[in-house]
């Protein structure tokens, strides 16, 4: 069987950006359930040299969705950082990811294989081919953002186990 570039990256990219917004909507009930405002979670870190909450789930859009775009242009560059981001446009912010994906047909993505790509930070740049940014850059990178804002929700005490994190997987 053969894996196109579209089934490499965004039925994965989908799962898990569906499985962030039900993980973010646990962590907003915990909130309500605990007269807690949800905005005093965006700053929380698992240690002080990671990023918060906020910039974990913004690189999550951002390694998705902003990957395919990267490969469209050829450059994919680090994500602009939202300091003022709330709770709530976090959460719209995955709804609004998961609606672009969706809007991809597999043809588009595919169409995308083979090209020269680059990741470009300032001066500082990575040459890749599409195959390759998407599985050693921008898969590995989008499952630890993911994976962190999970593990920082859990930290706080939101109650949250591993179907969580995996959200709805693609059987049969």
């Amino acid at each position: 069987m053969n894996f196109s570039l579209y089934d490499i990256c965004v039925p994965s990219y989908l799962q898990m950006l569906n499985a962030a917004g039900k993980v973010l909507q646990k962590g907003q009930d915990f909130c309500n359930e605990n007269s807690l405002d949800p905005n005093e979670l965006l700053d929380a870190r698992l240690h002080e040299s990671m990023l918060p909450l906020r910039s974990q789930i913004i690189s999550v859009a951002h390694h998705s969705l902003g990957a395919i775009q990267g490969i469209q242009r050829g450059e994919f560059n680090p994500p602009v950082r939202v300091p003022d981001a709330t709770y709530g446009d976090l959460q719209q912010r995955l709804k609004d990811t998961v609606e672009a994906l969706e809007a991809f047909s597999p043809d588009a993505i595919n169409e995308l294989a083979g090209r020269p790509m680059k990741f470009k930070s300032g001066d500082f740049e990575i040459p890749f081919t599409t195959e390759n940014f998407i599985q050693t850059f921008s898969l590995p990178n989008f499952f630890f953002h993911t994976t962190t804002a999970y593990d920082i929700l859990r930290h706080k005490g939101v109650v949250l186990g591993k179907a969580d994190f995996m959200g709805r997987m693609r059987i049969g």
